[in-house]
């Protein structure tokens, strides 16, 4: 038979009072049932507290709204200072390089939060932070096993946010840089003039095979190619057969599509270390360490590091090992898939430069500028924008700051407003060096402008004067319009160089707000951080 358990009751009587326990139980039952008549004591009353269970740590993940150095422009000793005192996930995202640029498949503060959460392992995914990045992410890492028990809500909630850098299900070819899909090169042109310092490229893909779509302000996924130059170099350095079999590929092959040529990982320089001895033995382990015992580190790639430890000639396999994967390269689209449906296009610049007798060149962009052949396949994906888009009203005015190839987005954003025939005014900030030389898309632009698309077309040319001009000083020249239009409530962007444009525009943009909106410059300040806060401001840098 089934007994109803009824919980004893909280005793009122002192345990140290001279009753036995029997005159204990009666005692608490006479005032118990004198209290309780009175109302000075609930039945929950006389029911003995139930010893819980310590309260689960509260878990806090990192949150771009609680990050003061979300600042691409600020140094990586600052952004840990700033977070030396906050629990381990926000610490993890100060490690990152801030972009939000969404090359490892997240956005800093879901990057950690993946981390945090073992979600993610790989911690050499942030390509902007590079080896510092890196070594920060390893050193914390030892934290995470131990600062990782979460509670369940705290951690679907952080997973829901690692997740949310994926609206479209990974699974689905093309949508993530861990499952991309093949797309065709179509063509190349050059934008600038041959007297240009700079070679700049627009690129053409063909999306139609692969089912790819996107949205203005997306960026473009490419897993280039090393050169079969630098690869060949590498073999004779290292006295190695290229056919030699890593895996299912050749070594050759493994070296020009599957691992990173450039900046050498620590692991190689370890490895270089037990292959040395003496003092090139001490200066391997102290560069592994993140030292710099010569002064070089930022010029060597691979191939001057083996120059570097003659005698460190590892084999084929363990010299595979020890590097880093080849990782993708992210452009900001420059078309419209509304307006070009089937195509994409990106805007890139090759990078070509000499470090004493050798010219180093960009994977990527000489791969994409130089090297692919037309109709070529290449295996890509659409990396979604993580708060880079057009206002949801058409209506609404918007003003671009993109010098450079940083207007690459702001090109698809008026193809795309020009698609949905959007009635909002756009004003387009652009600069290069000459104008001769550097004007982008220049007879679009002139289209866009004369059909009245582009309301505003304004121009800076830092080389073509004797002092030079950039796109944020002509910003502070017609402060008195551009105010007018924030007020109006015009969306601001910018896109381009992290490290000195954007923070030059944002500082034009604070003093523009201080002198034409009558406020002192922390209200400028407080302003401007309130676009950002409302999506007014938004900025694609790299």
């Amino acid at each position: 038979m089934n007994m109803l358990a009824i919980p004893p009751q909280r005793s009122l009587i002192p345990e140290n009072a001279p009753f036995s326990p029997e005159q204990r139980a009666w005692l608490d039952g006479f005032f118990g049932a004198i209290l309780a008549a009175e109302g000075g004591v609930t039945p929950a009353d006389l029911t003995p507290a139930v010893p819980t269970a310590p309260d689960k740590p509260t878990v806090v993940l990192a949150d771009n709204d609680e990050a003061p150095w979300h600042d691409p422009s600020m140094a990586l000793d600052e952004r840990m200072g700033l977070a030396k005192e906050r629990p381990l996930a926000p610490r993890l995202m100060a490690a990152m390089a801030q972009q939000d640029c969404g090359q490892c498949g997240y956005n800093c503060a879901d990057y950690a939060n993946a981390l945090f959460l073992k979600k993610e392992e790989r911690l050499t995914l942030c390509a902007p932070g590079g080896k510092e990045t890196a070594r920060m992410l390893k050193q914390l890492a030892v934290e995470i096993g131990e600062d990782s028990a979460a509670p369940q809500t705290a951690e679907k909630t952080a997973v829901h946010a690692a997740e949310s850098s994926h609206p479209v299900p990974a699974s689905e070819a093309g949508r993530s840089r861990d499952n991309p899909a093949p797309a065709r090169f179509l063509l190349r042109r050059r934008l600038n003039g041959a007297k240009s310092a700079k070679t700049t490229w627009h690129i053409e893909f063909d999306l139609s095979e692969s089912g790819i779509d996107y949205i203005a302000g997306d960026s473009f996924g490419v897993f280039p190619r090393n050169t079969a130059g630098l690869a060949d170099q590498i073999i004779a350095v290292l006295g190695a057969r290229p056919e030699t079999l890593i895996g299912d590929k050749s070594f050759r092959d493994v070296l020009i599509e599957d691992v990173s040529l450039g900046m050498p990982p620590d692991s190689l320089f370890q490895l270089f270390s037990y292959l040395s001895v003496g003092e090139p033995r001490r200066k391997a382990r102290a560069l592994a360490n993140g030292e710099d015992p010569d002064g070089d580190a930022a010029t060597l790639d691979i191939l001057a590091a083996l120059y570097k430890f003659p005698s460190a000639r590892p084999g084929a396999e363990a010299f595979v090992e020890a590097l880093e994967p080849l990782q993708p390269r992210l452009y900001s689209i420059s078309s419209s898939h509304r307006a070009n449906p089937g195509r994409i296009s990106l805007t890139v610049d090759g990078v070509r430069y000499r470090i004493g007798s050798r010219e180093r060149v960009g994977v990527a962009s000489t791969f994409l500028g130089e090297r692919i052949a037309q109709g070529e396949a290449l295996k890509v994906y659409v990396q979604k924008a993580h708060g880079f888009r057009l206002p949801e009203n058409s209506d609404t005015p918007v003003i671009m700051v993109g010098p450079g190839t940083g207007v690459a987005p702001f090109r698809a954003f008026l193809q795309e407003r020009a698609a949905i025939g959007a009635k909002g005014r756009n004003w387009l900030f652009f600069g290069h060096q000459h104008r001769d030389h550097d004007f982008f898309y220049e007879d679009e632009f002139a289209a866009m402008r004369d059909s009245g698309l582009l309301t505003r077309l304004s121009l800076a040319w830092s080389r073509d004067a004797e002092g030079k001009f950039y796109v944020q000083d002509r910003m502070r020249e017609v402060g008195m319009d551009l105010w007018q239009w924030l007020a109006q409530g015009a969306h601001f962007y910018v896109c381009g160089d992290a490290k000195r444009m954007a923070r030059d525009v944002e500082r034009a943009l604070v003093d523009i707000v201080a002198q034409w909106g009558a406020r002192s410059t922390e209200e400028a300040a407080s302003f401007v951080n309130g676009l950002k806060r409302a999506g007014r401001y938004q900025a694609d840098v790299y």
